[in-house]
């Protein structure tokens, strides 16, 4: 009920009606599974420096229908950054403005929900130029890996310790390691995370 009031309220703030389609009721099989490469883990001085998105149909990974960009920022980046995701300044420096990058996403996601691991950082770096575009924060609804992931293991183990770094998941929930601080294959390994939770049934 709460959820369905505070989209209401969203939709009425709506400021431009080209992000109608962020409301629209998407295919109840398909979701967005969500990363973000940024210059900061502070969202306040966070900036976007590339976005990956790949569609989730049933209970597959639709590679042929992912969405991927690099983001130009405004600010130099430092030599942590580079160490951590790899994207040089010339990397980014050709990349998409912020505000255009975020616009095509949202045309890519829709109505869907997202899923991604902790997304809710990703997704508060991202609101800060949703809300410039459209007026409001996102409204898809939010799948969090790693909170379906330790209902999973404290149904297993209640009151146990659980360990919720990425690489741990991927081991224990037997997928693929893609190469890590890549946007796209990020977004594709917390995909194959949701999928293999939900065949257990925590999806």
């Amino acid at each position: 009920m709460l959820a369905r009031l505070k989209r209401q309220w969203q939709r009425g703030r709506l400021k431009d009606p080209r992000y109608a389609s962020l409301f629209d009721t998407p295919p109840s099989d398909e979701l967005i599974s969500l990363d973000c490469e940024t210059t900061s883990l502070k969202v306040s001085d966070a900036e976007l420096l590339s976005i990956g998105a790949v569609k989730l149909r049933g209970n597959r990974i639709l590679a042929s229908e992912s969405f991927y960009l690099l983001v130009k920022p405004s600010g130099k980046l430092d030599s942590r950054n580079v160490s951590v995701h790899g994207l040089r300044p010339m990397d980014v420096s050709q990349g998409e403005e912020p505000l255009q990058a975020v616009a095509q996403l949202l045309d890519f996601i829709g109505g869907r929900p997202l899923v991604g691991y902790y997304l809710e950082y990703d997704v508060a770096v991202l609101n800060k130029y949703v809300r410039q575009l459209a007026g409001i924060g996102l409204p898809n609804r939010q799948i969090e890996i790693s909170g379906r992931y330790y209902d999973y293991k404290f149904k297993q183990n209640p009151g146990a310790y659980i360990d919720l770094r990425l690489a741990v998941l991927v081991d224990d929930l037997a997928i693929p390691a893609l190469p890590r601080h890549d946007a796209l294959n990020d977004a594709i390994t917390a995909g194959m995370l949701y999928l293999s939770l939900q065949r257990r049934g925590f999806g």
